[in-house]
């Protein structure tokens, strides 16, 4: 991805995975804030779909307790819907394409096009609403990755960029074939998830590094969190946290159910009990 490589400090790596990953997150963050473990106070944050909408949120100054009791409200804005097979089928044919990766990513991103979703409006507005704050934030970088949808390139939207906050996260949770490419400057963009789930490779440069990732796996192993973290200097600071069992079961198998929201959060504020040690020895 074209951009200015991290330099040095705190960063936090929060990766896609639906509704219910913004909902796992945020809970996961209150919980662990809630042990004496904030991380909100990284120097760079790195967001990628879901991850992208959380970021945003906490680097806005928006308390967490405020952040998490919106996720286990019972009223949203948001929008439910689901991957069909097809679409998954797609997903994954471009994510395990050899040869040229973006060339992958443009069949996938040329496809998503054309596409019959909700209006780009409707997407943009829901969006909106989850955002405490459409500024940039001031006092700490945040990356907001996604991807070109016509030639496949990896981007990354920053306040230098001139791009509006919105737009720029609307754009990495453009989830191909499920909601509308995000038009920028003439450009369309899609999900920064087609490139990694989370995109860690960004922090290249920061220790310690801890990454949140609701979807860990990735069918190219070197897309994924651990590979990315493992080929950056030895000794590197990091950990990998995604959901436990019980909070596998809250998000349930569609990750676009906002039915499933405020089960998700709850479980990992719970989950932060058990891991609050683990990140505090890497973190503090």
């Amino acid at each position: 991805m074209a951009t200015e490589k991290a330099r040095g400090g705190k960063a936090l790596v929060l990766g896609g995975g639906g509704v219910t990953g913004v909902a796992w997150e945020t809970g996961l963050l209150f919980g662990l804030a809630e042990k004496g473990v904030d991380l909100t106070d990284a120097g760079l944050f790195v967001g990628t779909s879901a991850g992208s909408v959380v970021a945003a949120q906490v680097t806005s100054g928006t308390p967490l307790s405020q952040l998490y009791e919106a996720q286990v409200s019972e009223s949203s804005g948001e929008i439910a819907e689901r991957m069909s097979t097809a679409a998954i089928l797609q997903f994954l044919l471009a994510a395990a394409w050899p040869g040229d990766r973006k060339r992958a990513r443009a069949r996938l991103g040329r496809a998503a096009l054309r596409a019959k979703t909700v209006p780009a409006e409707a997407r943009l507005a829901v969006i909106a609403d989850r955002l405490p704050s459409h500024e940039w934030p001031q006092q700490s970088q945040l990356l907001i990755t996604a991807v070109e949808a016509e030639t496949g390139e990896d981007v990354v939207f920053t306040k230098e960029s001139g791009v509006a906050l919105v737009d720029a996260v609307a754009a990495s949770c453009a989830v191909p074939l499920v909601w509308p490419p995000i038009s920028i400057n003439g450009h369309h963009y899609i999900d920064g998830g087609v490139r990694s789930t989370a995109n860690a490779d960004l922090a290249t440069g920061c220790a310690p590094i801890v990454i949140l990732a609701p979807i860990a796996a990735s069918l190219r192993r070197a897309d994924s969190p651990a590979a990315q973290i493992a080929a950056m200097e030895a000794g590197v600071q990091s950990i990998i946290i995604s959901p436990d069992a019980a909070a596998r079961v809250a998000i349930g198998s569609n990750v676009l159910d906002p039915a499933h929201r405020a089960a998700s959060a709850q479980a990992g504020r719970a989950q932060a009990t058990t891991v609050a040690e683990q990140i505090r020895a890497v973190w503090v």
